[in-house]
């Protein structure tokens, strides 16, 4: 017997009281499932080196040992202070603490019950931050809206100009742009790339220094050739 098997990590043993899917799909439409994937691969990038801090989507998240009514199930969560290792769910009495942050991707079914209930959930369990994300922009108003909490109330982030949030917890700005919602560094104001623009920003890179290659090349051919040509003129001259 393995150590893991001896002491399997949390959330990786199966538990017919804590059943792993709800049987509900991940997204409504395809903008709500193209915001969640694009969430979740941006934080993944963003805490790729901070072993510590776990990224999860579309997860049964417990939080009462043996309940099955005392679960969510978070479009996106964020926890510090446990492993990245893979999980069939998320019990908080497993690993010690609650997600810092969770985001929800709200839908015309589910943004009330984002609003309402999970707020009142979130705020409960203690969860730093809660943060509701409609990429549609038609059943939130404002399309994206975050909740702080302070004094064991959820008291609401105020929007930038722009219709950013700052999220403490995480050190981004969160910024809805184009259906997703874009992350930036508070500190820096670097954008955080999705994957698809990492492809593209390696490959200009890529083309860009197969160029300067190119023109360096072009340009020690023709200093050769006018090094030639002088030798000839010298020898000539001679």
């Amino acid at each position: 017997m393995s150590d893991t098997d001896a002491h399997p990590l949390p959330g990786t043993t199966r538990d017919p009281l804590c059943p792993d899917s709800d049987g509900f799909p991940m997204g409504e439409t395809d903008f709500h499932i193209a915001a969640i994937i694009w969430l979740r691969e941006a934080l993944e990038d963003f805490f790729a080196d901070h072993p510590d801090v776990y990224v999860a989507s579309n997860m049964l998240l417990y939080f009462q040992v043996g309940s099955l009514r005392e679960r969510r199930d978070p479009d996106v969560l964020v926890a510090k202070g446990v492993g990245k290792h893979q999980r069939r769910s998320f019990r908080t009495w497993e690993e010690k603490t609650v997600p810092c942050v969770v985001f929800e991707i709200s839908s015309e079914k589910t943004w009330e019950v984002d609003l309402y209930e999970k707020r009142i959930d979130y705020r409960r369990l203690g969860m730093g931050e809660y943060f509701l994300f409609d990429p549609e922009s038609r059943f939130l108003n404002p399309p994206l809206q975050g909740f702080r909490l302070a004094k064991r109330k959820y008291v609401p982030i105020p929007l930038a100009p722009d219709g950013s949030l700052t999220s403490q917890e995480l050190g981004l700005r969160l910024l809805p742009e184009d259906g997703m919602l874009r992350l930036i560094e508070a500190q820096t104001g670097m954008r955080v790339l999705t994957r698809q623009e990492q492809t593209l920003e390696e490959r200009r890179r890529a083309e860009e220094e197969h160029r300067r290659a190119d023109e360096l090349a072009a340009e020690v051919k023709r200093l050769r050739k006018l090094l030639r040509e002088q030798e000839k003129s010298d020898g000539g001259q001679g």
